[in-house]
């Protein structure tokens, strides 16, 4: 008996709607990014693995998934090596490439390699599917897609405000009502520094990143567990609770962050993000958090971080200021600002809500009935006319019974049937039945469009 067939755990197979429901959420990312004038980039599935390694620390190095080489991998491996049983080094003797793990590093490397034909700043936008080897679970998928733009050779914070106004148009366009957070790695270096811990900044921004999943208390015992005193542990907390407006806020930190100037540099950047916005319109709301700090350490000025306020899920979209992306490759000094969608949540929180629009959807809008040749041949001819009328439309392709082409419709909820038999064809019509109402009428192609259309 054959093997029952099966895919890898943590991937999927997406059904036609579903892949209308994904192509609807990519389209409309897509459109977008182009309004703001960024430019599409791919970059290969598989990167060598020196481009990939160690640029995520011991963990992410640990979640690639490596590309056995081809050939006599055997080759040049002693048996004292093989018998050694050393994963890690027979691997890095075994594999020479490995599947992307996110497209940041990819495009930092592709930065350095066509530096001589990109016209900075260069925007840049990426859709395509990323891979890690982590533990399957719900929401947590080993292959998913990121939706990546980012400006690269400026440091303009004008660049921060179009990515928020890019964030604010998406969700608009999605009808999803969300909170944008914005935050500055300066502000919180300043606090680290003010608190006498500066040498403990990524600690104390690992720990409060999870305020909104463990609670204050949590956070406060790990801040302990690494070593940070009882007194920054209590100047911490005013700060991290830090309520008001945005101005409220701003004005407060102004004073708590006097002495510390890399961290009135971070004031004085979101200051200008968040009143730059503010003459903007945003249509959702945005708001300075501190507990905001981005798992990511790279992040070296503004970050962001999207939730959507109507579903109970993790952020949906996330980014910030890096000062150095391609510096890991040897062109130093390039800043850049990026923002990346998380369509797999996306896709969730539009299922949720029921907002998928109903032609994002649907497919074929229009079958023609098969009742046998002569029948098929008059209805190619109005079939051709349909389609340039840029109409999804198809023909049964077997004449077989009516109830089976009419059920080849409802459960591919096509809107429209058309039907041709001896009398149609002697008027030079179709008779048109709307599948919702169960109505028919008897029409010219011309009509037959027009009611289709709207």
């Amino acid at each position: 008996m054959a093997a029952k067939p099966s895919i890898p755990k943590g991937t999927r197979d997406f059904s036609p709607v579903e892949m209308a429901k994904r192509n609807y959420i990519f389209n409309t990312i897509r459109d977008v990014y182009h309004l703001y004038g960024f430019q599409q980039i791919e970059t290969p599935s598989m990167e060598m693995l020196s481009t990939l390694m160690g640029k995520y620390g011991d963990e992410g190095d640990k979640l690639l998934f490596k590309i056995q080489n081809s050939g006599d991998y055997f080759s040049g491996i002693t048996d004292e090596e093989l018998l050694s049983r050393n994963a890690a080094k027979l691997a890095s003797k075994f594999c020479e490439k490995g599947l992307r793990y996110d497209l940041t590093v990819p495009f930092a490397r592709y930065v350095v390699m066509h530096r001589d034909e990109i016209t900075f700043p260069f925007k840049r936008y990426q859709i395509q599917p990323v891979w890690r080897a982590d533990r399957p679970q719900k929401g947590r998928y080993r292959e998913f897609y990121q939706c990546d733009a980012d400006v690269v050779g400026s440091d303009s914070l004008l660049n921060e405000v179009e990515l928020m106004q890019i964030v604010d148009t998406v969700f608009s366009r999605f009808n999803i009502r969300v909170c944008i957070k914005i935050n500055n790695r300066k502000i919180l270096s300043g606090i680290a520094e003010i608190i006498g811990e500066s040498d403990k900044i990524v600690d104390i921004t690992v720990a409060i990143d999870k305020l909104d999943k463990i609670g204050l208390d949590n956070v406060n015992a790990e801040l302990k567990e690494k070593g940070i005193s009882d007194e920054a542990i209590a100047k911490l907390q005013p700060i991290i609770l830090l309520s008001g407006t945005n101005t409220e806020k701003l004005a407060t930190l102004k004073n708590v962050l006097s002495a510390s100037e890399v961290g009135l540099k971070g004031v004085e950047e979101s200051e200008f993000i968040l009143n730059t916005l503010e003459t903007m319109g945003l249509k959702n709301e945005i708001e300075l958090d501190l507990t905001l700090a981005r798992g990511l350490n790279y992040y070296t000025g503004a970050i962001f971080e999207v939730k959507a306020l109507d579903v109970q899920i993790g952020s949906i979209t996330g980014g910030g200021r890096y000062d150095n992306l391609t510096g890991v490759f040897g062109m130093a000094g390039v800043s850049g600002v990026g923002i990346s969608f998380g369509a797999d949540r996306i896709f969730d929180v539009l299922n949720q809500l029921e907002l998928y629009p109903k032609e994002a959807v649907n497919g074929t809008e229009l079958l023609f009935i098969n009742f046998g040749e002569k029948e098929a041949a008059y209805s190619m001819g109005i079939l051709a006319k349909v389609r340039s009328a840029n109409i999804r439309a198809e023909i049964f392709p077997d004449a077989a019974k009516m109830k089976k082409q009419m059920s080849y419709a409802n459960a591919k909820n096509i809107p429209f049937v058309a039907i041709v038999g001896e009398n149609e064809m002697n008027e030079g019509k179709v008779m048109l039945k709307n599948m919702e109402t169960g109505e028919q009428n008897l029409v010219s192609a011309d009509e037959l469009i027009a009611i289709v259309k709207k």
